[in-house]
């Protein structure tokens, strides 16, 4: 079994493992209880103010306690990271870690307005959305129950996070993640492409940390 489990892992690529590695660490710390919900959540009070700065880290690697909403997000996540990475990303670990790296930030910077303490889930649904949006006309079959189109697939997530969740707070970040992704996208598939005409700064990682990552 674990030989299997190994080689599953090794098979994913490497931003979604260790992605998905750190989450995974992060629940299974909260739930042995080596460590607090209250000492991993992000403000910017906690974490300037008071001089906390891996909260600003810590905040999107914690999914919750191990449960169904757990679960849930680990595997569309999972999934759907790791389909945009060997797809749109193939061979290049650093415009994804960049992608990622940005899209933090602006989840950061926008967290006030919805007081979110903890940005894991909206950070997932960014290459979800963006996968979706890279992939309009392939069709998705939700659990085997109903089949859409991968545009309405975020909006079909969230609302079903809606659901297990059982209020609106969960649906708020979630779609404060597609708007984020949104704004990637546009970055990076309208403006650098359609109006620039080339890779800018916001599409396209820095020399430094692709020789940094081996992408050069």
């Amino acid at each position: 079994m674990p030989v299997g489990i190994e080689a599953w892992v090794t098979q994913i690529p490497p931003v979604t493992r260790a992605w998905l590695v750190l989450s995974v660490l992060t629940s299974l710390a909260v739930q042995c209880q080596l460590v607090t919900p209250l000492q991993l959540y992000f403000s910017f009070k906690a974490a300037f103010t008071n001089t906390q700065p891996w909260r600003a880290f810590t905040t999107f690697f914690y999914f919750g306690g191990i449960s169904l909403d757990f679960v849930f997000h680990m595997f569309f996540f999972m999934r759907y990271s790791r389909m945009l990475e060997e797809s749109s990303f193939a061979n290049r670990k650093a415009d994804y870690v960049w992608m990622l790296f940005l899209s933090s930030l602006m989840l950061l910077a926008l967290s006030p307005l919805v007081n979110l303490p903890f940005l894991s889930s909206p950070l997932a649904f960014v290459p979800i959305y963006l996968w979706s949006r890279r992939h309009p006309s392939t069709p998705i079959s939700l659990f085997g129950l109903v089949t859409i189109t991968a545009p309405y697939l975020p909006l079909a997530l969230v609302g079903l996070a809606w659901i297990l969740n059982g209020t609106w707070r969960a649906a708020a970040g979630d779609l404060l993640g597609c708007a984020v992704g949104h704004v990637g996208w546009f970055m990076q598939d309208v403006w650098a492409r359609e109006m620039v005409g080339g890779p800018t700064i916001l599409s396209e990682a820095p020399e430094a940390l692709k020789r940094l990552l081996g992408d050069v």
